[in-house]
């Protein structure tokens, strides 16, 4: 047992000695190679600006800003002088990429467009643009209703009336902003080529505050027309005031923001004479009023005829349908249909209503036996389906 454990521990010398004298393994050189690696710097993007309007550019829309945008680079100032040296008003961005005029232009006027820049390097460059302004064939004037500072109903549509017929329809209803707080859904129909309301889609909801910026000045119109002046209005909805007047009860209800304020007996339109059936608009309220026959087609001395004074009075349509006073027919009210197409009420009536009430207001008349209200007569935009109403009207 002995000797071959001896032997093996021999074995084991052996191995190890043979281990420790083996020559040591060839030194392996190893060769770094070191590659100089550089960077490729793009050569700086050149400064580049842009005129708005370009130069030699005419019959320019002086309603349309002024621009310069700078490439590669910053503004660093820009001047647009009129013919006669005045300089128009501008913004230059806070990052000196662009600039904007911020006042309109003169019609059939000449300007001058300077814009000086740099670019990354700090070199300096200047670009310059002249151009002229259109000169129109005609300058059209907008008016509209409701006017600043109102308060109105919240049947209330907002009619916008040019004294010229307007080609570029989709132009105008560009440069009429109406804006609602809080929103409300929208749109623009024309009634003709001259006029055009925008309404919305359901009753204003009480408290809004409507902003009409009607930005015509300078903007074309389509065939060389061009509007003359701007329109601003700030407009406040007040409370929701329905009247339902019912031909075949005789009586007609107010509620005030859903809640019923009072039911007031009335006549409606006789025989012959029937109140349109549909929804009204208030347009404006009067007193001490004389009612004339003859603004609706009928000789106020024909035995059809009349020329009345009445104490209140609420215009409902163009064509003469009014609410309004009339003492001579307290008998009737409530009981039968005797007017001429207005809607007869006491002077007590009358005056309450008057005095709760705003134009734009609604009234609806059913159960009259009379036609539809048309759309057109006066502010019967309410009877223009939505649908209907979406697609523009006489575009």
């Amino acid at each position: 047992m002995w000797r071959v454990g001896l032997a093996w521990a021999g074995v084991v010398m052996a191995v190890a000695g043979c281990t420790a004298t083996e020559s040591a393994p060839p030194s392996v050189s190893t060769s770094v190679s070191t590659t100089t690696s550089t960077t490729m710097t793009s050569p700086p993007v050149p400064l580049a600006l842009a005129l708005t309007p370009a130069d030699r550019a005419a019959d320019v829309a002086p309603g349309e800003p002024v621009t310069v945008a700078a490439t590669g680079g910053r503004l660093t100032s820009v001047a647009v002088t009129g013919q006669d040296g005045r300089v128009v008003a501008g913004a230059l961005a806070a990052d000196g990429g662009s600039w904007r005029s911020t006042e309109v232009l003169g019609y059939g006027k000449t300007y001058t467009t300077t814009a000086t820049g740099q670019d990354s390097q700090g070199k300096p460059s200047t670009s310059t643009s002249t151009f002229t302004t259109v000169k129109p064939r005609r300058q059209v004037a907008l008016t509209m209703n409701p006017t600043d500072g109102q308060k109105v109903g919240v049947g209330q549509p907002f009619a916008f009336y040019f004294d010229t017929a307007v080609a570029d329809k989709a132009a105008a209803e560009k440069a009429i902003q109406v804006t609602a707080s809080p929103a409300a859904e929208g749109a623009f129909y024309w009634f003709s080529d001259k006029e055009v309301h925008w309404r919305p889609k359901d009753y204003w909801r009480s408290g809004t505050t409507v902003t009409v910026d009607a930005a015509i000045y300078g903007k074309s119109l389509g065939n060389g027309l061009f509007g003359r002046e701007d329109r601003k209005a700030t407009v406040t909805i007040g409370d929701a005031v329905v009247a339902v007047a019912d031909g075949t009860t005789h009586q007609m209800t107010v509620t005030v923001n859903g809640v019923l304020a009072r039911t007031i007996p009335v006549s409606l339109g006789k025989k012959g004479h029937e109140t349109p059936v549909g929804t009204y608009t208030v347009m404006s309220e009067h007193t001490d009023y004389t009612m004339d026959s003859s603004t609706y087609g009928v000789p106020s001395d024909s035995p059809a005829g009349y020329r009345t004074k009445v104490a209140v009075a609420t215009r409902m349509s163009n064509s003469g349908i009014f609410y309004h006073s009339a003492p001579w027919s307290v008998r009737d009210q409530g009981v039968r249909n005797v007017s001429h197409g207005c809607i007869n009420m006491s002077t007590e009536n009358a005056a309450w209503l008057q005095s709760i009430s705003a134009k734009g207001d609604v009234i609806a008349v059913q159960n009259s036996g009379g036609p539809a209200l048309e759309p057109w007569d006066g502010l019967g935009d309410w009877q223009v389906p939505w649908p209907t109403w979406q697609a523009g009207g006489k575009k």
